[in-house]
């Protein structure tokens, strides 16, 4: 059995958890309250580091529910975590709702945590690169 190996930082925080067996997410929680206003954001913590094992990432990612009754993202989403730190880690909320404000209590689950698998290829530069037929069209290139 895989373990995720979990450090307490502070005797308050909550370990990650899984809502239902299966699930991909590991819920993180809010060591503190917070307020945000209107369009504003926050970095909370969450009182906890994590070894992620080698060859995989941590992504942390919005709560659905979160977003669908509050308005709240996550600025950076998703939030990388690499394999190689130790460190706390924080959540960055940010509340796009533009008239009501928004209050976190301490406990309360913030965002999740997924692992993925990370190759890590040799970076190679070349003159040229094979053809595909989406070529180099980007954003909105496919019409929809």
């Amino acid at each position: 059995m895989n373990a995720l190996r979990v450090r307490r930082l502070d005797p308050r925080a909550k370990l990650p958890t899984r809502a239902y067996p299966g699930d991909a997410g590991l819920d993180l929680y809010s060591l503190d309250a917070a307020a945000l206003g209107p369009g504003e954001r926050s970095s909370l913590r969450t009182g906890i580091a994590v070894e992620i094992p080698d060859g995989q990432a941590g992504l942390v990612l919005p709560r659905s529910g979160l977003a669908a009754r509050h308005g709240i993202a996550i600025v950076n989403a998703p939030g990388l975590i690499d394999a190689g730190y130790r460190g706390e880690i924080k959540v960055l909320l940010l509340n796009t709702d533009r008239r009501a404000g928004v209050e976190i209590a301490a406990g309360d689950r913030i965002a999740q945590l997924v692992l993925v698998e990370v190759h890590a290829p040799e970076v190679l530069e070349v003159d040229g690169l094979a053809l595909s037929e989406r070529g180099a069209g980007g954003f909105g290139s496919s019409g929809s």
